[in-house]
């Protein structure tokens, strides 16, 4: 363990005390962590039905390697890291992971995303290991939809980790893609979780990352538009803290409605996260094809300082939105989420 803790500090040593900045000023402290592809569902917005070709357990950073990233990372100011994939559960030791990140890095919130359907043996751990909060997805409150949207008749044990998860206060957001096929009644009934329960709802425009090249047929700021329309008294919430998420109040609410406008990508200005893929590329943003493959560096016993020193180019090349980042690297297909970390 001594020796464990004294490699540790010395990683988080290597990183020095200069934080991420890239090259429009925007501070980097956000890690989204994919730990594997994986997943028990398969969503029609996220893959084709019959699945993608899945990483061989070779292709897919070990949890050492990903511990060795976070203590880096740590280091150079990172303090939030998100948990996600696939599905993190679909991979044997997540739990035990998480809760060596915790105890032996310097991370101060650690995040998880989830779908739910393996998660609720799992809370009581994530409330005694101090959780910070759980991102759920969740597309509908009907059981036929469910199983329409993710192929998987699973919605029973999605519920319970929702329910389960407020009855031990770990702070919750619940996250409902839109697209062409959503109705109104399914966000009407998804909004009175917000309603009912002190937790956010956020609703997501759809993204081109199916795993299918079906192009994008949602206008722009419709999904705002719906929004307003059918949750009379919305008001925008401000605050100082970077988010993705327009969040707003309405009158009788416990919780919040959101929204994250993906497509339109109008968060772009104020974006503090970078992203590692399952098979460790380092992504500077979603749209991009992946600007640096840490797993090589890693594999080849390329130096810690190296290491930084490489993520640090990487970040001083940084595109000013997605949308300039999709126009340069010009992806021919569109990957599943699942494949580059929700």
């Amino acid at each position: 363990m001594h020796s464990s803790r004294t490699t540790q500090q010395s990683r988080e040593a290597v990183a020095g005390t200069t934080a991420l900045i890239d090259n429009h000023g925007r501070p980097i402290t956000y890690l989204r962590l994919a730990i594997t592809d994986r997943c028990n569902l398969r969503c029609q917005y996220c893959m084709p039905e019959q699945g993608i070709t899945p990483l061989t357990h070779e292709q897919t950073l070990s949890y050492e390697e990903l511990e060795h990233l976070v203590t880096l990372f740590s280091g150079l100011g990172i303090d939030k890291v998100r948990i996600t994939g696939g599905e993190p559960f679909a991979r044997r030791g997540c739990i035990d992971f998480m809760q060596r990140l915790l105890e032996r890095t310097k991370i101060r919130q650690l995040f998880l995303t989830t779908n739910g359907v393996e998660t609720g043996r799992y809370l009581d751990r994530l409330k005694e290991m101090g959780l910070s909060g759980i991102n759920l997805s969740l597309d509908t409150l009907h059981r036929r939809r469910f199983a329409e949207i993710t192929r998987r008749d699973r919605l029973e044990q999605v519920l319970d980790t929702l329910h389960g998860a407020l009855a031990r206060n770990i702070p919750l957001k619940v996250n409902s893609v839109v697209d062409e096929n959503t109705r109104d009644e399914d966000i009407i009934e998804l909004g009175s979780l917000a309603r009912n329960y002190f937790l956010s709802l956020r609703f997501i425009e759809k993204m081109p990352f199916s795993g299918e090249d079906e192009g994008m047929k949602l206008p722009e700021n419709v999904l705002l538009s719906r929004v307003i329309r059918l949750f009379p008294g919305l008001q925008e919430c401000r605050s100082a803290v970077t988010s993705t998420a327009r969040l707003f109040s309405v009158p009788g609410f416990s919780g919040t409605l959101g929204i994250i406008e993906g497509k339109s990508r109008k968060f772009c200005a104020t974006c503090n996260k970078i992203r590692v893929t399952p098979q460790g590329m380092l992504k500077a943003c979603l749209y991009d094809n992946g600007v640096l493959d840490l797993k090589t560096l890693l594999r080849n016993g390329v130096e810690d300082r190296e290491i930084v020193d490489a993520v640090r180019k990487c970040l001083n090349r940084r595109y000013a939105d997605g949308h300039e980042t999709e126009s340069v690297h010009c992806r021919s297909s569109e990957p599943s989420m699942a494949s580059i970390g929700g």
